[in-house]
């Protein structure tokens, strides 16, 4: 019996041996956590600390709940602690009843707003893809108008380039040289040909509109 004795002790002192060798190989930071050798918690539970709730010079954190059931779960009955004052309020309760509610609703409640939710994602989707549609729609209208725009744009400038070269050829013949259109001359010209043009289109305009009616230029002219 002795023997078997002996050859554990052996056996282990040899595990230790090759336990310690192994780990003079580790890093310096592993070594340091084999050897760690935590302190014990030191904890007086025969004269415990507990503070004079009367005592002007104990802080005001010290005199709360708070304070009391930290006091009461370090040491129990020998903080003095009534563990039924630890029990929150009707009101404290209905507070965090209220916030419990707010913060963690019921399952069911989740997953309701869950499909809430989801329903007005899909109305919104479902808005979003008709006015979607409803554009797709009138995309090739638009684009013939804006087309069209831009023609009428382009015939209009093109028109107003010939007609600016026209006014600009008539008052050279009229004066004898060139006019700059910005100056005083060149507007009343122009103003004079705009009038002479507007009476024309007036006097075809009546003509057009007696032709219409069946009246003969005689009878035209008698009637003005």
């Amino acid at each position: 019996m002795a023997a078997s004795i002996l050859c554990r002790r052996t056996a282990v002192l040899f595990d230790v041996t090759i336990l310690n060798s192994k780990i003079k190989f580790l890093p310096a930071a592993v070594q340091q956590i084999a050897h760690y050798n935590p302190r014990p918690l030191w904890l007086n539970i025969k004269n415990p600390y507990i503070p004079d709730k009367s005592n002007e010079k104990t802080p005001d954190w010290q005199k709360t709940d708070r304070y009391d059931r930290k006091l009461f779960g370090r040491y129990g009955q020998a903080s003095g602690v009534d563990p039924a004052q630890l029990w929150p309020s009707h009101a404290q309760l209905e507070e965090m009843i209220a916030e419990e509610r707010e913060w963690h609703p019921p399952l069911q409640v989740m997953l309701e707003n869950i499909a809430a939710k989801e329903k007005e994602r899909t109305a919104k989707r479902t808005e979003r893809e008709k006015i979607i549609a409803a554009n797709m729609a009138k995309m090739p209208k638009m684009i013939a108008d804006w087309k069209k725009q831009k023609q009428e744009t382009k015939q209009k400038q093109k028109e107003e380039k010939v007609r600016r070269e026209r006014l600009l050829a008539e008052a050279t013949e009229r004066f004898g040289h060139s006019v700059d259109p910005r100056s005083v001359k060149f507007k009343e010209m122009v103003a004079e040909i705009e009038k002479e043009e507007k009476k024309k289109r007036k006097i075809m305009k009546r003509k057009k509109r007696d032709e219409d009616a069946g009246l003969s230029p005689a009878a035209a002219e008698s009637s003005q």
